[in-house]
């Protein structure tokens, strides 16, 4: 498990490089998915898989919604990839200064020590993050309004944003 654990946090990192090094919005959004699978699949290797699951299905229905409707609107007839010299530059840059980054904290790196909480108890009944869904909406529920007033807020600005110079949305590209 921890072998799986490292390879989602690999997934991670390449996956943030990939957003970070701003190729053409078709390869940022690729990016963003890889980062966001290995982001909840680190969840999952430490015991939260249902708030992983929700917070990938809130991901994919939301934000990549938003983000690839942008990325409609920024059509581009070639688009730069990650082979691309511009991109590659920044790809090599990202990937130097995480390798320098590794190399400065090798030493206190225990990963022998991570312990994933499913393989603690075997016999277990009820799972930690299920019984934290009960709560979540008895005690959070203002917070999960809050939260939808963000991300309908969120969907106008990027909309806003994406709108152009005098046209509106809604336009032919």
């Amino acid at each position: 498990m921890t072998y799986l654990v490292s390879l989602f946090l690999v997934g991670l990192v390449l996956g943030l490089v990939g957003v970070a090094s701003n190729p053409a919005p078709y390869f940022a959004a690729l990016g963003l998915v890889v980062a966001a699978g290995a982001g909840c699949g680190i969840l999952v290797g430490h015991g939260g898989s249902f708030l992983s699951l929700v917070l990938f299905l809130i991901y994919l229905g939301g934000m990549l919604v938003v983000f690839a409707y942008s990325a409609a609107l920024a059509a581009e007839p070639f688009p730069e990839s990650w082979g691309d010299r511009s991109v590659l530059g920044y790809v090599v840059g990202y990937l130097a200064v995480v390798g320098v980054l590794v190399g400065c904290f090798w030493e206190s790196w225990y990963e022998g020590s991570w312990v994933v909480v499913d393989e603690l108890k075997e016999l277990a009944v009820l799972r930690g993050d299920t019984s934290g869904v009960a709560l979540m909406y008895s005690s959070g529920g203002e917070m999960l309004v809050v939260c939808a007033w963000v991300l309908l807020l969120t969907l106008f600005v990027v909309l806003e944003l994406t709108r152009g110079l005098c046209r509106g949305t809604l336009r032919a590209v």
